[in-house]
């Protein structure tokens, strides 16, 4: 009885036509939020990246640094005789 009610309603145009306008809202909804949460993910993918790059370039001044360090104390003193230290 309430399957044939249900099949009733659903069979007049005006539902048919609320259903499908309703399917079509529930998509465009379902769209929207997957491009939100892909622009979230961009979001921290940027965050990452910019957090990568500061600890590169960290890395690469102590490096830098370590490779200016005097290998031995002659050489230190040479340069703190010469002021290039």
């Amino acid at each position: 009885m309430i399957a044939a009610l249900l099949s009733g309603i659903a069979a007049s145009p005006w539902m048919r036509a609320a259903l499908r306008y309703g399917a079509v809202g529930f998509s465009v909804l379902l769209f929207l939020l997957a491009l939100r949460r892909s622009g979230e993910r961009t979001g921290r993918l940027a965050e990452r990246l910019e957090t990568t790059e500061k600890t590169n370039d960290v890395q690469r001044r102590m490096l830098e640094a370590a490779a200016r360090r005097p290998r031995d104390r002659a050489e230190l003193a040479d340069r703190l005789r010469n002021g290039r230290f």
